[in-house]
């Protein structure tokens, strides 16, 4: 049989020693996914840590270093395809990038326990491990600091409420306000929700803008005849 052949004791146990490794690490960071109810939680960090093990280990028996440097070429591209299924678009809200960064950087914690750098490996573990738990105290803390519209790049949306009959002028006289206000204009819809009710919006191109002007845009849009309500709303980039 070619595996009597082929079998060497050694080598298998360096195997079994990697594969470990990577399952061990794997656990430790799809714990906490799971504990965090995370899309992909336990089994599927490990399965990516021991899958990059595997590869990189395999490569490195048959063909050395330079084979299992090609292989983790590949893992880090595979798990990119991976990873992009985690993403997941909802209206203005991008889910699932951190979950994609994990899966990443737990190929990366695989793929070092298959090259035999069981010391980096822990390290990397240790790194991504710190990145999801110490620092989301600080992650909380940013996000609870008001947005400052004058100082930092953000959407903008410039919101009016007319009739139906009049949503053709108004648009363009939005579009004019906000040309000679020079706000950069992304694109523009009309959202009939009735005759009576029709909002005409704009969404301008990111960038930090005074409030005070955006004010002075929708207090001369709110003028207009037939026209209900005028605001603008801000949200953070993507």
């Amino acid at each position: 049989m070619q595996f009597i052949k082929t079998f060497q004791l050694y080598d298998f146990l360096d195997t079994l020693v990697s594969l470990f490794v990577a399952f061990v690490f794997g656990t430790l960071i799809g714990a906490e996914r799971q504990y965090r109810q995370r899309s992909a939680g336990l089994r599927t960090n490990v399965l990516v840590c021991v899958g990059a093990a595997a590869f990189v280990d395999l490569a490195d028996h048959l063909s050395g270093a330079d084979g299992a440097v090609r292989v983790i070429a590949y893992v880090v591209s595979g798990i990119g395809f991976l990873g992009a299924g985690a993403i997941m678009k909802e209206g203005m809200n991008v889910r699932g990038l951190n979950t994609a960064a994990t899966l990443w950087s737990c190929a990366a914690v695989g793929a070092c326990a298959g090259a035999d750098m069981v010391a980096q490996s822990a390290a990397v573990t240790v790194f991504v491990l710190a990145g999801n738990t110490l620092l989301r105290p600080l992650v909380n803390a940013i996000d609870r600091i008001p947005l400052n519209e004058g100082a930092s790049e953000a959407n903008y949306e410039i919101i009016v409420t007319t009739i139906a009959d009049r949503a053709a002028e108004i648009r363009e006289s939005l579009i004019e306000k906000l040309e000679d206000a020079s706000y950069p204009i992304r694109e523009t819809k009309v959202m009939y929700h009735s005759d009576d009710n029709v909002e005409v919006a704009a969404e301008l191109v990111p960038f930090s803008a005074a409030p005070d002007e955006l004010d002075a845009v929708v207090a001369g849009l709110s003028k207009l005849p037939d026209v209900s309500h005028a605001t603008w709303n801000v949200s953070a980039l993507e």
